[in-house]
């Protein structure tokens, strides 16, 4: 049994979907380590919901976002930082446990790991995105080469030190995931509404092809949300909001198929693999983790990136693909059991 001390974002509370789909992943990963025996405790901000295991909340200033940075921005730390907050109790609580498991992409983690005693292994969630964050990572993978973690090749390879990344991936509580073998009328998008997204390119391809687009997430860029709003008066799209599990599954199920339009490298793409356990086939940018994840013409497309002309082309042969071929490639690549036992080796490596 190890005794396992997972770092959450310092974005947002845990359940809060600020975080995007490394929440996901450190929900489950908690869940499928928790349920193998071993003893994990989660310290993530006030207000984190972790269900069945220990939660540490700290209080303080979340971060900004580094989505909102370029690559010359230089690190900022809040007052009262609930980064810096999180960490200080690691620090204090190391010696009671095997390992700690750092899930923010931040800077703070990577530095403080030559002064913990205890091993720290470094999951990173999203691509190279500032040079300072990329100078800091690399030092410790050049000191620690067997601590960083990442979800895909794609993703790696926009570090200078990608030899030294092992490639986890990601995975799911299928059971909670129902499969929908009889679609309804409308295409589905998931994820945070932020210009890094790119929504207005699944917008304009629903409205060409006249099918209803749902819109799923946080809406984390207000300013970039009414300049869509005001560019797209008359398309066929809906915002829904921000839902849960259980909740955005019963939805996103019985959609024709799911839009992903990232403008940059997607480390992976967890709404992927939640449509792909729905049955539901994906359309994606051939860019990042997502073109590691569908499989062509089998289980959704792979599209040319930025090209509204593909994702049309994609949704008008949608008949092509079998839906129970999406949900197959979910149970087999995807599992929670696949997932844990992919960190759990690498867990006890370290």
């Amino acid at each position: 049994m190890l005794k396992l001390l997972f770092l959450s974002t310092p974005v947002g509370p845990l359940g809060s979907g600020i975080g995007g789909g490394v929440e996901l992943t450190l929900l489950n990963l908690a869940q499928e380590m928790s349920q193998r025996g071993h003893q994990v405790t989660v310290v993530g901000p006030e207000g984190s919901k972790v269900e069945h295991i220990s939660c540490q909340e700290i209080s303080g200033t979340c971060q900004e976002m580094i989505q909102n940075n370029h690559r010359d921005t230089p690190i900022i730390l809040p007052e009262n930082s609930v980064l810096a907050n999180m960490w200080d109790y690691g620090r204090k609580v190391q010696n009671d446990y095997d390992l700690i498991v750092n899930f923010a992409f931040d800077w703070l983690p990577f530095y403080l790991t030559p002064f913990f005693t205890t091993p720290i292994a470094h999951f990173i969630s999203m691509g190279s995105m500032t040079d300072t964050f990329d100078e800091m990572m690399n030092r410790v993978a050049v000191k620690y080469p067997k601590n960083i973690g990442v979800y895909t090749r794609s993703q790696a390879a926009t570090f200078p030190f990608n030899d030294a990344c092992r490639i986890l991936g990601s995975g799911l509580n299928l059971s909670l995931y129902n499969y929908c073998e009889s679609p309804d009328n409308y295409l589905a998008w998931v994820g945070r509404l932020s210009p890094e997204k790119a929504l207005e390119d699944a917008i304009e391809a629903a409205e060409i092809v006249n099918i209803p687009l749902k819109i799923f997430g946080k809406i984390t860029d207000e300013e970039y949300w009414q300049t869509i709003r005001k560019k797209y008066p008359h398309a066929p799209y809906q915002y829904e909001g921000f839902f849960n599990t259980i909740e955005l599954q019963e939805k996103l199920g019985k959609c024709q198929a799911l839009l992903m339009t990232p403008r940059w490298i997607e480390a992976f793409g967890n709404v992927a693999i939640e449509a792909l356990a729905c049955g539901v086939p994906v359309i994606a940018y051939s860019r990042g983790g997502p073109a590691e994840i569908v499989q062509h013409e089998k289980t959704g497309f792979l599209v040319e990136p930025d090209s509204i002309s593909g994702l049309v082309t994609a949704i008008n042969n949608l008949h092509k693909i079998e839906r129970k071929q999406c949900r197959q490639q979910a149970e087999t690549e995807y599992s929670l059991k696949a997932l844990g036992d992919r960190f759990e080796g690498w867990f006890n490596e370290l």
